[in-house]
């Protein structure tokens, strides 16, 4: 008699998002921030210090999560797109490998408003119809189950499941915590958010996710559960005491360099001007991320906007602790791989520049990367191995034990994160697409060496990581840099012939 085969068990999947925070704001490694339950993580699993997102905006980087695509290959080329309804996405292929698949938070992968040829579950007014979401149980890219918002703190956007669960929690004067035509706060109010922490988007996240989670271990299915936190993007606001937990007089103040922006492209430099004209770059008339004066924001508005940012983060930690805790408590911490990361980085004053834009600097296309495993993944470990938000789906399935589609042009992580191979990858590409032609750029990261080409334009950036790690000296027209140049971007091609995709493999001779 034969011995009888064993299945073997199959991880569940927790992947936690934060949107649009630096990737130097995890306690364990910045002694200014506290993030206990961050920490927790690292201490328990991989730390990748060079992971990067493949667009540093979000519905293109949200895309290219779920599908292993590029912007420029699933449809979300920028805000205001949508990911196409015919693109495949993780959730599919888990789905169909009997696995329940959910998203609770934000989705961000349709635009705000809706037209016939693309309609949008996510425009306005449409987000602030409750009756509609009562009622809503379509599955959406792969989720059989979502509970959706699509609101930054106190943003008009708020509304769709939400809204619904602070009414069910009895938060009858919910609209008096976010703006018109939606709400009724009053648009002045900066930094301290009056909304009670009881019925903040973070607790509603967490609940809803340990609820999806106990429905999985009463019915022994494996799960792949997305809990997608908004925070810290801005506006920053933030409940009490969360408001008033860092003293912004003992922070370290991020700034830009004198002059540092004399040898980089003209949109850099205009930035710095009080009333600059980017006229020229707008060809669809919607407004352009970045590309307007950062010199706004005074220096004591600073320092409480960086105080409030970090205060969001610790915020937004506790309530991610709340998930880490129903492992344990459900005891399937040690079958669940769990991935800490967010959408994009941001500015928050480095290289004088606020939020997000056309500007490839780390501090914006980096992200935190904590990967944990029990068991699995070795713990404590602080790794320099280049990751791409790009690379999730197809190292997701990779651990499933699933095929990876040929349509996916990331690559499978796994090997790394177990810790068998050093690294997988020798580059990544970052893009920024917000207009058709005007606002066109590629990134080309390596072991050392950064390179931006801009379509169209004979200007771009090259910068020695290691030599120049603030990226202070652009060495792009620099003389003494020419061949090195010429070999990125020789590099830089290689790389976009390797991220074609191949439908099919080649099965015959003709």
């Amino acid at each position: 008699m034969g011995c009888e085969e064993i299945p073997v068990k199959k991880p569940n999947i927790l992947l936690i998002t934060s949107d649009q925070q630096h990737f130097d704001t995890i306690g364990a490694f910045n002694s200014e921030i506290q993030t206990p339950n961050l920490d927790r993580l690292v201490k328990e699993g991989i730390t990748f210090q060079r992971a990067y997102c493949p667009n540093p905006t979000c519905t293109p980087s949200r895309a290219s999560i779920i599908t292993g695509m590029y912007p420029s290959q699933h449809g979300a080329w920028t805000l205001g797109t949508k990911l196409l309804e015919d693109r495949h996405t993780i959730g599919e292929y888990l789905q169909e490998n009997n696995y329940r698949t959910a998203l609770i938070g934000k989705a961000h992968l349709q635009p705000t408003k809706t037209t016939d040829e693309y309609e949008s579950v996510e425009s306005y007014p449409l987000l602030a119809d409750l009756e509609y979401w009562k009622s809503f149980d379509k599955e959406f890219y792969g989720f059989e189950h979502v509970e959706l918002a699509r609101n930054h703190t106190n943003e008009h956007l708020v509304g769709q499941h939400y809204a619904l669960w602070m009414e069910e929690k009895g938060c009858e004067n919910w609209r008096d915590y976010f703006l018109s035509p939606t709400g009724n706060m009053d648009p002045n109010i900066k930094y301290k958010w009056d909304i009670p922490e009881e019925y903040h988007y973070d607790t509603w996240i967490a609940e809803r996710s340990n609820a999806l989670l106990e429905d999985y271990v009463k019915n022994g299915e494996n799960f792949f559960l997305w809990s997608s936190f908004f925070d810290p993007h801005p506006p920053y606001l933030v409940p009490e005491p969360w408001d008033t937990m860092y003293d912004p007089e003992q922070l370290t103040i991020p700034t830009g360099k004198e002059g540092e922006h004399q040898q980089n492209p003209p949109h850099f430099q205009m930035t710095q001007e009080l009333n600059p004209d980017f006229s020229s770059y707008m060809e669809t008339g919607f407004g352009i991320h970045g590309y307007h004066t950062h010199r706004d924001i005074d220096e004591e508005n600073h320092k409480k906007l960086t105080a409030t940012y970090y205060g969001m983060i610790s915020m937004m930690d506790k309530y991610i602790g709340k998930i880490l805790d129903k492992l344990d408590e459900l005891n399937i911490a040690d079958n669940t791989i769990i991935v800490f990361t967010s959408d994009h980085g941001h500015f928050f004053g480095q290289h004088g520049l606020q939020y997000k834009g056309g500007f490839h600097y780390e501090d914006l296309i980096k992200v935190p990367f904590i990967v944990r495993y029990p068991g699995k993944i070795p713990a404590g470990v602080v790794s320099n191995a280049l990751q791409s938000l790009v690379d999730l789906t197809p190292t997701f399935m990779d651990f499933a034990g699933l095929k990876i589609p040929s349509e996916m042009t990331g690559v499978s992580q796994k090997e790394v994160w177990k810790g068998n191979l050093s690294s997988v990858r020798d580059h990544i590409i970052c893009e920024f697409r917000h207009e058709p032609t005007t606002i066109h750029q590629k990134t080309y990261v390596d072991e050392r060496y950064k390179l931006t080409v801009y379509y169209n334009q004979t200007y771009g950036e090259l910068f020695d990581l290691q030599e120049d790690p603030n990226e202070y000296n652009n060495l792009w027209n620099h003389p003494d840099y020419t061949t090195l140049k010429m070999e990125l971007l020789l590099k830089y091609i290689w790389a976009e012939l390797g991220n074609e995709p191949l439908p099919m493999p080649r099965i015959s001779h003709a």
